[in-house]
């Protein structure tokens, strides 16, 4: 039997080879692995087995994707979310597609805490009147009792309300459908019920998959519906949010205050508004991000890997129709 063709697509540039871990040495004597940048894709595509997008911020497999003829017959991305992959001509093949579930979940559910306890006690305020060498006392506030609706049941959803549970958050968690009985939270809200729980909360976070249901979920009318005086946490994708309406909404006073580690353009651009928007807190797309995350990718890849060349049912099988992987 030949040796399977693993094509990994990287950034292009100089630095993209160092960026991938020696974990997938693993690989070596049972695969034939090789590199891709943008610009060899269409021509590297065709001839792989399977695909391992290693630069999942890269929308060059659309193009790329062959029209007809051979093409991989797994392809994964490291990260949490597929929507860069989720083309109508990928969808309708029978590629299997596969994420990074369960990578990302406490990294992403600590920053979350962290941004909640920075925004109760004021820290941004506290650093720059530091910087100023400015002396004023303020009430900041508790966490413990306070609420929170996480959007967004899956794994990462999930861990950031057991989190903020822990803190003494009542956590109302809401997805695609409500269930009961639920071991962690009790209850799931059905996204219907969204409007009222807003008015009841005081953090809001956003942890969906991007999908159509969910692109602009959050604009002026659902900042709306929100309690005056809350934050509002988004970790999903920039295009959850209608960021006007969120600039809106923070100037206005309507929300207390915000942080985003995505946006609807990324990097933001040194012009953009946003770096200056009171109460906005930026953080360059690293909520997930810890020393190692890396390795722990390409673990979890070569794992899956074996389950492959085994025969074995692949893990993180994304449903290509709803855009996530169903909860077993």
């Amino acid at each position: 039997m030949t040796e399977p063709r693993v094509l990994v697509l990287v950034s292009a540039g100089p630095t993209a080879g160092p960026t991938v871990p020696p974990a997938l040495q693993r690989l070596d004597g049972r695969a034939r692995v090789t590199f891709g940048d943008e610009k060899s894709l269409v021509e590297a595509l065709p001839d792989a087995d399977v695909l391992l997008v290693w630069d999942f911020s890269s929308d060059a497999l659309r193009s790329a994707w062959p029209g007809g003829g051979p093409r991989p017959g797994w392809v994964h991305t490291a990260s949490a979310g597929v929507d860069r992959l989720l083309f109508p001509a990928l969808v309708e093949s029978d590629t299997v597609v596969t994420n990074a579930r369960g990578i990302f979940d406490q990294p992403i559910a600590e920053y979350v805490a962290g941004m909640v306890i920075a925004m109760a006690k004021d820290f941004h305020a506290t650093a720059d009147l530091q910087r100023r060498r400015e002396w004023r006392h303020r009430e900041t506030r508790k966490v413990a009792g306070s609420r929170a609706v996480v959007v967004g049941s899956g794994p990462i959803g999930r861990r950031i309300g057991v989190t903020l549970t822990a803190l003494g958050v009542e956590v109302d968690l809401v997805g695609r459908r409500g269930t009961d009985g639920d071991p962690d939270f009790g209850r799931v809200h059905a996204s219907e019920s969204l409007p009222a729980l807003l008015a009841e909360a005081d953090w809001v976070v956003c942890a969906a998959p991007l999908t159509a249901a969910t692109t602009g979920l959050f604009d002026a009318d659902t900042f709306g519906h929100m309690k005056r005086g809350a934050h509002f946490v988004n970790v999903g994708r920039g295009a959850h949010v209608v960021e006007d309406d969120l600039v809106a909404a923070l100037r206005s006073g309507r929300l207390g205050g915000a942080a985003l580690d995505v946006f609807a353009s990324e990097p933001l651009t040194a012009d953009s508004p946003l770096w200056q928007v009171p109460g906005l807190l930026v953080s360059p797309h690293m909520s997930g991000d810890t020393v190692g995350w890396r390795d722990d990718l390409a673990e979890q890849f070569a794992d899956n890997f074996d389950r492959w060349l085994a025969g074995e049912p692949l893990v993180n099988v994304v449903d290509k129709r709803l855009g996530y992987v169903p909860r077993a």
